[in-house]
């Protein structure tokens, strides 16, 4: 959806707010048409339903307008431009303010991509300021658009809900999108030929952790206060929504399984890649060893023939045999046994 600007004027000072969207929704769906900031508040103090306001990376100054506008409380408005907070759910004098991390899985890169929103949830209003790119702002929207009265009855909350159910079900996908990327790791590890196989997977396995690690950083935090939101202990949030929550809950506690199993696998499958690779390099050394000894042992039998002609070629006048008209066989079949013992002695111990 195109973004829309409302410029708000405070003490002479003109302020431009890049808002995503600003709409009011009641029972049936959403009214026709966009609210301007400047009237938000006053609408949303007369409706029965509530108004959301959404916000993409907004500046300090620019968010000052909306935190003004609803009295938002400082501290949560401070986290929810800085960005890089815990999944949270916090109370502020019967404001909600929470944080959820939407995460996708980038296949063809094995990266698992985390961005996040914050929401302000209020009587009657709701504020949501992303950060990174995500579509989840846009499916809840169009959820909610022509929702059923059921879910609009419970007036931001139903926002509340279904980002978070959104945002696990986006947990899920990605959670099976790894599986298929460790199953693939696992058959190449363990797989038939492995054992001979060249292969280092050290590194995509790695790899493939850290982004694990990156992705449990976003979804572990969210189990408490999902916890706390299906017991229906969080002020400010309509209570009849506690079972709603306990399903996303429950979604959670399913994806935190499958990530769980998969980072101990990896860390299985990583102990058995390395163990391969150092069977791999003491095979290497094995049969450098054996090359080693073979050409010792032939550089040994090439240095009898060597040596003796050495000496018989020094032609001094005085040597045995040089004369003798069967010195050169003599010295042939010395050299021809010598070399044949030596090549036998090697064989037997196994160096030739």
């Amino acid at each position: 959806m195109a973004c829309r600007q409302s410029s708000v004027t405070n003490q002479g000072e003109s302020v431009e707010v890049i808002i995503d969207d600003c709409g009011v929704y009641e029972s049936g769906g959403r009214r026709p048409g966009h609210v301007a900031l400047e009237d938000a508040a006053q609408v949303a103090a007369e409706t029965d339903g509530f108004v959301w306001i959404g916000l993409h990376e907004p500046t300090a100054e620019q968010f000052a307008v909306v935190a003004r506008t609803f009295d938002l409380p400082a501290f949560a408005v401070d986290d929810a431009v800085l960005a890089h907070q815990r999944p949270k759910v916090e109370v502020y004098d019967g404001m909600v303010f929470a944080v959820l991390k939407p995460a996708t899985y980038v296949d063809s890169e094995e990266v698992v991509e985390v961005s996040e929103i914050a929401v302000f949830h209020g009587p009657h209003f709701v504020v949501t300021v992303r950060h990174g790119d995500s579509e989840v702002l846009a499916h809840v929207r169009a959820d909610l658009a022509d929702g059923a009265d059921e879910l609009l009855a419970l007036g931001p909350t139903a926002v509340l809900y279904r980002l978070a159910d959104r945002i696990v079900d986006q947990y899920e996908d990605v959670a099976e999108a790894i599986t298929v990327d460790v199953e693939d790791i696992e058959g190449q590890v363990f797989g038939d030929g492995a054992g001979d196989s060249d292969g280092d997977h050290a590194k995509r396995i790695y790899f493939l952790k850290t982004e694990l690690i990156e992705f449990r950083r976003a979804m572990s935090p969210l189990a408490l206060p999902l916890s706390r939101l299906a017991d229906g202990h969080v002020d400010g949030v309509a209570p009849e929504s506690a079972h709603y929550f306990r399903d996303v809950h429950d979604h959670l506690m399913r994806a935190t399984d499958v990530v769980d199993s998969h980072d101990r696998m990896l860390t299985d499958v990583l102990s058995a890649d390395l163990a391969q690779v150092s069977v791999r390099q003491n095979r290497a050394a094995a049969r450098l060893n054996d090359d080693v000894r073979k050409i010792s042992a032939w550089a040994a039998i090439a240095a009898i023939p060597t040596a003796i002609a050495g000496i018989y070629g020094m032609n001094f006048d005085n040597m045995p045999e040089l004369r003798w008209e069967y010195g050169y066989f003599l010295v042939v079949a010395v050299i021809v046994a010598a070399c044949v013992g030596l090549g036998y002695a090697f064989r037997r111990n196994g160096w030739l």
